[in-house]
Parts: structure tokens; C-alpha cells; sequence
């Protein structure tokens, strides 16, 4: 096949590397290429939707049977419930930073705080919050009790200060004391539709936004939760909570 115009084929050469299972030990040794780069083999993406785990997709698989751990998601099954925890991701987590032989903290953050971008000493070096901040994110697919607070920080990725970072890593702490918890759908489930959502009043002090929670039930089962930055100021709580109403009924579809 001829190349098109203005461009030249790159070299190869495969790189193996390790994929472990839940509990660390090797599974086996994958290989991929190591020469693409933005630069040579493909166009920079401005936007890319990301993927939620409420998301349907559709991936050509080897047929390894019933999924135990897929994508940092350890899934343990059972003839009477079925159950998903991130417990190596979250122990990843906690001794990336240190903090494996540290006290837990009891609470995801302190209470009746809000984070501002007006910080007087911003990070010299931002990445390691950044990748922290991430991790957290993908950590709040199967831990709803962190959602809202990955969200608060993820507002800060490019403005970010100390005080952030003793935050996140205050987080990371609680999560040292609760790192077992885990989503649990019993099989004998009643089928009905419950939904909970709450409001933070004026929680962005910059903009004086709200802040939106919810979490939906089927039956005794936690199926999705969500938490959303509202577009638009509210000028009281009860305009602040309607709007919260109107976007978990959206939830539902």
C-alpha cells in the first residue's frame, strides 16, 4: 500500500510489557509497539468524551471466562451476590505516596471547606497532583463516598496550590482506612428505581456555582451517581435544589 503524501513509515519494534492480576503476580507479558507519537503517526485529539463505567462499548476479547478483574475492577461472584472493589488500585494508591503504614483519616475531607483557585503559594511541579487527582477520578467509579470530593479537586488541575495537595493527600489517607470497601448487588434484588441528590450551596467560591450529587438505586443496589458542577448561578437553595432534581431525573435515562 502506498504511503500518503508527505508522510514516511516509522520502524518497529515490540516491547513486552507486564500485566498482573488482582492480587500482583504476573499474568502474563503483552506486547506493543513503541515507536507512534503525536509527532509521526497520528493527529492530536482537542477533545476525547471520556469513558464511564456506565458506558457501552463493544471489544474483540480472548474468551478467558466469567470477568474476575478487568481494567483495575476486581469482581467477585457468588450464587448470592456479585461484588466490585478497586482493592489493588486503592493500595497502588496509598503506597505511591507513602502512606501505607500511616493513620487513617475519618473523613474524605475536613468539614465546611471550600476550595478557592486564589492560592499564594501555587506547586512548583503540578504533575504529581495531577496524577493523583486522576487516579482519584477513576478511583470514583466503584467508590461513590470519594465522588464528590475528586470532583472538588479536579477543578484545580491547572491552578493548583499546597494547599490542594495536602487536601488530595488527606483523601488518600481516608482511603487508608476504608481501602476494602467495595459495590455489592445482591442477586435476590427487588426491581424498583429509587434516587437521592443533594446540593452545595455555592460550594465554587470563584463562581458562586453549586455543586449537584446523586446516587440511584435498584432496589438495595447502588447502579449509578454522579457529581455535577451546576452551569449557572442559583440565587437561593431552593432554586439550587430543582435544578439538582431536574439533573438526576436525567440520570435515569
Amino acid at each position: 500500500m502506498d504511503l500518503p503524501k508527505g508522510k514516511k513509515a516509522i520502524g518497529r519494534k515490540w516491547v513486552f510489557k507486564v500485566k498482573l492480576n488482582s492480587d500482583g503476580s504476573i499474568e502474563r507479558h503483552p506486547c506493543s509497539g513503541n515507536r507512534s507519537s503525536p509527532a509521526n503517526s497520528f493527529a492530536m485529539v482537542s477533545f476525547s468524551p471520556p469513558m464511564i463505567i456506565t458506558c457501552l462499548f463493544n471489544i474483540l476479547l480472548q474468551d478467558l471466562g466469567a470477568a474476575k478483574y478487568c481494567l483495575g475492577l476486581e469482581i467477585d461472584r457468588s450464587t448470592t451476590d456479585t461484588s466490585v472493589t478497586q482493592y489493588k488500585f486503592v493500595r497502588d494508591i496509598i503506597q505511591d505516596v507513602g502512606f501505607l503504614s500511616s493513620k487513617p483519616a475519618r473523613t474524605p475531607l475536613p468539614i465546611c471547606l471550600k476550595l478557592t483557585s486564589d492560592i499564594p503559594s501555587p506547586l512548583i511541579n503540578p504533575e504529581p497532583y495531577r496524577r493523583l487527582v486522576c487516579r482519584l477520578l477513576y478511583l470514583s467509579f466503584t467508590r461513590p463516598d470519594i465522588s464528590f470530593r475528586a470532583q472538588q479537586l479536579s477543578q484545580f488541575v491547572y491552578k493548583s496550590g499546597q494547599i490542594h495537595m495536602t487536601i488530595a493527600l488527606h483523601l488518600v489517607h481516608y482511603l487508608r482506612g476504608c481501602h476494602e470497601q467495595s459495590l455489592f448487588f445482591p442477586a435476590s434484588n427487588p426491581f424498583y428505581v429509587t434516587a437521592c441528590c443533594d446540593i452545595n450551596w455555592s460550594s465554587y467560591v470563584d463562581l458562586n456555582l453549586s455543586l449537584t450529587s446523586y446516587c440511584i438505586f435498584l432496589g438495595n443496589a447502588l447502579i449509578s451517581w454522579n457529581t455535577k458542577k451546576q452551569t449557572t448561578v442559583a440565587s437561593s437553595t431552593a432554586e439550587a435544589e430543582y435544578r439538582s432534581l431536574g439533573t438526576t431525573v436525567c440520570g435515569f435515562q
